[in-house]
């Protein structure tokens, strides 16, 4: 089982969807691990309080990109709401893998990534 779980994360890291830029998105979040070097960039085009579309750039391990990869696809259209509720359990099912403490770091960073940029499209929102 643990090889077909490897296959997907490794799909998705040398065949990664949603991945490159949106022209004059409404937010770009960067976000990044220093102690491994794992880096992302969202692009995040908003509808009200939906994610219209959504692309991102990075460079690190196969599970950081990876879990940016398969995160863009979940996120593309749902509820701004609904994503900052996602939590560490959800992304490694969606991993179908259990991360070790060093690991856990990388498939994180895109979630991170992630709700930064909707926190910042929020309080560009309601900014009066």
């Amino acid at each position: 089982m643990k090889e077909i779980y490897s296959e997907i994360i490794l799909d998705h890291w040398k065949n990664p969807r949603n991945k490159g830029r949106i022209e004059n998105a409404d937010i770009v979040i960067e976000d990044s691990n220093p102690l491994c070097g794992d880096k992302i960039t969202f692009y995040l085009d908003f509808e009200k309080e939906t994610i219209r579309d959504v692309k991102f750039e990075g460079s690190g391990c196969a599970i950081s990109q990876a879990a940016a990869s398969m995160l863009s696809e979940i996120v593309k259209g749902k509820n701004i709401y609904d994503i900052v509720k996602l939590e560490k359990d959800e992304i490694e099912k969606m991993l179908h893998v259990s991360l070790g403490p060093n690991r856990i770091k990388c498939a994180l960073l895109p979630l991170k990534a992630l709700k930064l940029g909707i926190y910042s499209y929020i309080g560009k929102k309601y900014k009066t």
